[in-house]
């Protein structure tokens, strides 16, 4: 009897519940957090630059011709569309798109600024740019083109703000932590990495500009380095780096 009591006291227990029922909510397989979520962005952003072209060179040695790709690398992000790996740029950003609109922050503007990443990132999906291996384009593929570029342009710019504004946010009466500090350091970093990239991006407009940055393949550089700042801002946000130490019983930012 004096067993049962003490197992019913402990389960009645307000504490003990709690402690149970978030227990319960961590290990369940069906619940994906939102750091979870923003890992998997990260994580998919960080690597599509490498899968991409490490994905063309391998399709291309192991194909009939046996050689390597040409040219070796694209003109940008986008042309990789129109090679063997055309799936999964394309997957790739719908994925992204899918995970930014899921996204949750500290209040309504989080969420909006949320929708509106995701909704300019399957729009650079969906909207394609132009074959630059055809030698000829029809007036819808130039219109698609410039919509994918506006697109393009912009997102980068929210993501930018999301790195420089957003995450650099700190939980309601939550005090910043040392992590905390660290952690919006990175922010700030890849915020403007993204940034500087993305007016150099908008810059090759001008021929000045395209000839001088030529050497470099400026737009698949800009792109890659944008992204791979995007990614690890999200992996940093979803505590995959710089986690706040469990001792410091501050939930991170």
């Amino acid at each position: 009897m004096e067993a049962n009591a003490i197992f019913c006291f402990v389960l009645r227990n307000p504490v003990v519940t709690s402690s149970m029922s978030n227990h319960a909510t961590y290990k369940n397989p069906a619940v994906l957090s939102h750091h979870a979520m923003r890992r998997m962005v990260g994580i998919i952003a960080l690597l599509l630059p490498f899968v991409l072209a490490g994905g063309t060179v391998l399709i291309s040695l192991l194909g009939p011709s046996h050689a390597l790709p040409r040219p070796l690398l694209e003109r940008s992000i986008s042309d990789y569309r129109y090679t063997a790996m055309s799936g999964c740029e394309v997957g790739s950003l719908c994925a992204i798109a899918a995970f930014l609109m899921c996204s949750r922050g500290y209040d309504w503007a989080d969420e909006i600024t949320g929708y509106l990443a995701g909704f300019l990132t399957l729009g650079v999906a969906l909207c394609p740019s132009v074959n630059p291996r055809d030698p000829v384009h029809t007036p819808l593929q130039l219109e698609l083109n410039t919509v994918h570029t506006v697109f393009a342009a912009q997102m980068f710019l929210v993501l930018a703000y999301f790195c420089l504004v957003l995450f650099r946010k700190s939980a309601p009466g939550k005090s910043r932590t040392r992590r905390k500090q660290d952690r919006n350091v990175v922010y700030a970093v890849c915020g403007t990495l993204i940034l500087v990239c993305d007016v150099l991006m908008v810059s090759l407009n001008l021929d000045r500009a395209e000839r001088l940055l030529r050497p470099i393949n400026p737009l698949l550089t800009c792109e890659s380095l944008a992204l791979i700042a995007f990614g690890v801002a999200w992996l940093t946000k979803g505590n995959g780096i710089l986690r706040d130490r469990p001792h410091n019983h501050i939930q991170s930012a």
